[in-house]
């Protein structure tokens, strides 16, 4: 029970963020991006289902492609009236090369059938671990502009964003871009414990190395913000 992620559990600890970042920041862009990776978190829920059962029709209807192939190729043979006095060392040589050739194409024929499932479900996790990684690169957007060293230097040009946060709204502010990424690399992580597929758990480790270094860079204005508001509150979100 306490060693893999449980969707479930995930899901309701993004809820329970997005709930936090709209009570304290109202009707902020960031709560909707909360929003949103709750979604996807419910979806892929229903994706880790779908992946972890079998699809029968997809692999009977392989098998029975596999084994018609099968029965056109060996009554093709059967057709084939051969003996070896009719060749010459030569020519014996061509038809052995030949019928090599034609013995690594049906079995690359026959791999790419049987690996069809695996590629279909790699294709759906892929894309939803795509859909991820914009999730982290949008939180990063949002956190982008929230420097806390305005905090001391007051002085701006016109072309500054407005920014009327106190030190200790900032630091949740970012916080919370700290946690929503944490909580994206959990939602990738939660393909990997489901999949042994090399590209799938690649892909996977590629995107929490994303999470985990802005995360990174959130937390160096984080330690900078906390100079200036020594009381940050104690509202945080437990892992699941």
């Amino acid at each position: 029970m306490y060693r893999v992620l449980n969707s479930e559990k995930t899901t309701k600890t993004i809820e329970a963020l997005r709930r936090r970042i709209e009570e304290r920041f109202p009707s902020s862009g960031l709560g909707k991006v909360c929003e949103e990776l709750c979604k996807i978190a419910e979806e892929t829920r229903a994706r880790i289902d779908w992946i972890s059962r079998p699809n029968h029709v997809l692999r009977i209807t392989i098998i029975v492609v596999i084994l018609m192939s099968l029965l056109v190729l060996g009554y093709t043979i059967s057709l084939m009236e051969i003996t070896l006095r009719e060749f010459s060392f030569g020519e014996f040589v061509q038809v052995v090369e030949a019928g090599l050739n034609t013995v690594v194409l049906v079995g690359a024929a026959l791999f790419f059938l049987v690996t069809v499932e695996i590629r279909v479900k790699r294709a759906r996790v892929l894309a939803a671990l795509h859909e991820l990684r914009s999730i982290a690169h949008v939180i990063d957007m949002h956190q982008l502009t929230y420097d806390p060293s305005r905090l001391a230097n007051r002085i701006v040009t016109p072309s500054s964003p407005k920014r009327e946060m106190t030190a200790f709204e900032l630091f949740r502010y970012l916080d919370y871009c700290s946690e929503m990424l944490s909580l994206t690399g959990k939602v990738a992580g939660l393909y990997a414990q489901s999949s042994r597929d090399a590209v799938v758990l690649s892909s996977v480790n590629e995107l929490e190395i994303l999470s985990t270094g802005l995360s990174r860079k959130i937390w160096q204005k984080i330690m900078l913000s906390r100079h200036f508001d020594e009381s940050p509150d104690p509202d945080s979100t437990a892992a699941p």
